[in-house]
């Protein structure tokens, strides 16, 4: 009985979920599917029908599997990054509890508190790396920072204030981009309409040659079919002017457009152009501001339109209102370093920044939860997901504030990389450094191929410099690949097209083997 009670509310919660997000779903699956149909004006036939119906119900699909399960963001990370599997499976179980909560009632919503990571490991593992991957694959806004770039107030520098508030700002960009790719169809017809007008009025009643061809022709058919409205042969017209627009027979044509000069730099000629900038401002304080005629080609007015209809058609929409709420409910601040503002306690030490215990201390209220002031509106931090990581080499997390510990309550230990990662970090992740070195050299006609024993000898060299050198984790494998590929790189534009070029495990021997005996000897020479 448990398990039929608990299979049918988990059912009612994605049926509820899916009756929220299907109708603003099948409205951007619609005006997509007119841009690819290159006109909302014309209907399609009906054999063409059953596939748009096809393509609606498969982006209807995507669209619903944006709320990705734990285990589909794992699998995507897989993708790109090598092992780290718990910090994975952290971030993973992390993103899934922000669309769990947005399930629930209001009132349980309001009590549920993220659960804030800290992400410990040596450099170079993969803890950027997982970040970065996350932004790129949640719809939440997201900024990244360095904890090192902030200070405690009353100091010179950054307020960590300014993190919220940046975090405000890339939720705007985000906002607005997702109005504009969800109007984009309606402008661009708005804009086809708005350039036929004006070139219509350029012309003053001629017509072009290809129109009254075609005119003609339907005219005369007009004619044996028992003649057509006048209307009917206006709107005939149009669609050939429309259809004409759209293959680009109109594109040498020139008509004047409102276009937006771009705005004088008042920081390079210093005070003088400040102040022409001012008065030319107060003398045109009567104008239009920012618009000036301009004649363009209509290839060129074209885009130019477009963006004008675009701002009109989401002038009404609260952009603001909408960013804000998007950062309290969703927002994710990643703080990279943070073991950078972090001293050892076990002895006398002392801080190269004065600051650096005081921006622990003003971290607190904004990861416990707070109220920031922002130029868009005041900002409450209760619900921000926030993602902390640090190599910790020279201290460890119990240095941090004890408060700030207890504000980071999910500890995830990332491994350091053995030879066996390093291997693998060049053949499996989709964009490896091997394909991405083969692709850059297909687009110079050379066919790059890379030994599996040489790739296992780069491996190996990567894993030794690090033993013996600093410890740079999988960034050690840009060094040797580089090193391999430089030669190769600069003659490469000077080869013969179609030429082949094999990668052994003797050249990588010869290319790297004297660079870490030079660097072994610099670790004791000064």
């Amino acid at each position: 009985f448990f398990s039929l009670s608990h299979r049918r509310n988990r059912a009612l919660i994605h049926l509820k979920a899916m009756n929220k997000a299907l109708p603003s779903i099948i409205g951007r699956t619609r005006r997509r599917l007119a841009i690819r149909a290159g006109a909302a004006r014309f209907s399609a036939p009906a054999a063409q029908k059953s596939n748009e119906d096809q393509l609606e119900l498969h982006a209807v699909l995507e669209d619903l599997g944006k709320a990705l399960t734990p285990l589909d963001t794992v699998e995507k990370l897989d993708q790109y990054i090598v092992g780290q599997a718990s910090a994975k499976r952290a971030v993973a179980v992390a993103m899934r509890n922000r669309w769990r909560r947005q399930q629930l009632p209001d009132d349980l919503k309001a009590e549920i508190v993220p659960k804030n990571i800290l992400m410990i490991g040596p450099t170079g593992c993969g803890k950027t790396e997982i970040a970065r991957r996350i932004s790129k694959i949640s719809q939440a806004p997201f900024i990244k920072v360095e904890a090192t770039k902030f200070t405690e107030v009353g100091f010179h520098g950054k307020d960590v204030d300014q993190i919220i508030k940046d975090l405000v700002e890339a939720s705007i960009t985000m906002v607005k981009k997702r109005a504009q790719d969800e109007h984009r169809s309606q402008a661009v017809v708005n804009a086809e309409r708005v350039i036929l007008e004006l070139f219509g009025a350029t012309q003053q009643g001629d017509s072009a040659p290809s129109q009254e061809k075609e005119a003609g022709t339907e005219g005369t058919s007009g004619e044996e079919g028992g003649g057509g409205s006048k209307g009917e042969e206006e709107e005939e017209e149009g669609d050939l002017w429309l259809q004409a627009l759209r293959r680009g027979d109109l594109d040498d044509k020139e008509v004047e457009v409102d276009v937006t000069p771009p705005a004088p730099d008042a920081g390079k000629e210093g005070n003088q152009n400040a102040a022409a900038v001012m008065m030319s401002l107060m003398g045109n304080a009567g104008a239009r501001p920012g618009r000036e005629k301009k004649r363009l080609s209509i290839k060129a007015a074209l885009p130019v339109v477009v963006e004008q209809e675009l701002a009109k058609l989401i002038e009404g929409i609260d952009v603001n209102k909408e960013a804000l709420a998007a950062v309290e409910s969703n927002g994710i601040v990643f703080i990279d370093e943070i073991d950078k503002i972090c001293s050892a306690k076990d002895y006398f030490s002392s801080s190269a920044d004065a600051s650096a215990e005081g921006v622990q201390r003003d971290l607190l209220p904004l990861i416990e939860g707070s109220t920031v002031s922002t130029k868009h509106g005041n900002v409450v931090t209760d619900h921000i997901l926030f993602i902390a990581s640090g190599a910790f080499h020279t201290c460890k997390p119990s240095d941090l504030l004890a408060e700030l510990q207890g504000r980071l309550p999910i500890r995830v230990t990332l491994d350091g990389l053995t030879e066996d990662d390093m291997y693998r970090i060049l053949t499996e992740p989709v964009t490896n450094l091997v394909a991405q070195q083969v692709e850059l050299m297909a687009t110079e006609g050379i066919s790059l191929q890379v030994d599996d024993n040489a790739i296992r000898e780069i491996a190996k060299v990567a894993t030794e410099a690090n033993r013996l050198l600093e410890n740079i984790g999988a960034r050690r494998l840009h060094t040797i690949v580089e090193r391999i590929m430089e030669e190769l790189s600069f003659e490469a534009p000077d080869m013969e097209a179609g030429s082949r070029i094999a990668i052994t495990k003797q050249m990588v021997q010869e290319k790297v083997g004297s660079m870490l005996d030079k660097q072994d000897f610099s670790k004791y020479i000064l």
